[in-house]
């Protein structure tokens, strides 16, 4: 794939991915779905002069968004991937996990060990705190999201709104893995990163990314009660995989 260096060709990779996994049935298409929806947001922010420095943020997303299309790519092609992305690209080919359960993953790798990086990278020899407030107003942008993700989760499966309103485990398991939070430890990981050279930087992005796989389990490892609810919801779920994306995506 020719590198990416603006955000409209970020969006046409994600179309891509997309249109593959609408083709051939594959649930990857689930985070592709909602990740291109968050970056065209961004793109609008930029436009929009919502940023301190829009140059810079799109520098930001374009650097973010080729670790989640590099793994995907080379996931497809049987080469190796960060344990945090194999973990998420693994129940991709399981019946059970329902469309929160594959976000949520693609949201852990992604935010949780991508972004950190991102924004480590982009700030190069400059200090990464002038990168601060920016990158709030990404989190800003992504919690804003989330309302509207539960909304379309809640048109696949109707009764998963009032589960997750009346089921204190479930909805503690959305809270945790909320984008809000999830940037908050991007951001922590970034300032820890900046600056390093690059044998430590890698030692420490390795150590890091066992650290995001093992946190997967959360997700992937309910107690009996919520894997019997989350069980009920999968069988309840409305569409196949492709319906199931343009509604993520719409």
């Amino acid at each position: 794939m020719p590198a990416i260096q603006t955000i409209d060709e970020v969006l046409e990779a994600l179309d891509g991915i997309i249109k593959q996994a609408e083709e051939n049935n594959d649930t990857a298409g689930y985070f592709a779905a909602l990740y291109r929806k968050v970056t065209a947001r961004v793109k609008q922010g930029i436009a929009s002069n919502e940023f301190e420095d829009g140059a810079r943020m799109e520098q930001l997303d374009i650097i973010f968004a080729n670790r989640y299309i590099d793994a995907y790519v080379a996931w497809k092609n049987d080469e190796p991937v960060t344990a945090s992305w194999q973990k998420a690209f693994d129940i991709t080919t399981s019946y059970w996990p329902i469309v929160l359960h594959h976000l949520l993953m693609g949201m852990n790798a992604h935010i949780n060990l991508d972004l950190g990086i991102a924004a480590a990278q982009v700030s190069a020899n400059n200090h990464i705190n002038a990168l601060q407030n920016d990158f709030n107003k990404i989190n800003f942008i992504l919690s804003s999201l989330v309302a509207e993700v539960q909304n379309e989760l809640a048109d696949i499966w109707p009764g998963l709104k009032w589960i997750l309103q009346k089921t204190k485990n479930v909805d503690d398991f959305m809270v945790d893995f909320s984008m809000q939070l999830s940037r908050e430890g991007a951001w922590n990981f970034a300032q820890s990163i900046a600056g390093k050279p690059a044998g430590e930087l890698d030692t420490l992005i390795a150590e890091r990314d066992v650290r995001v796989a093992e946190k997967s389990k959360i997700i992937t490892h309910d107690g009996f009660a919520v894997s019997l609810i989350l069980g009920i919801i999968r069988l309840g779920e409305h569409g196949g995989i492709k319906q199931k994306i343009e509604m993520l995506k719409s």
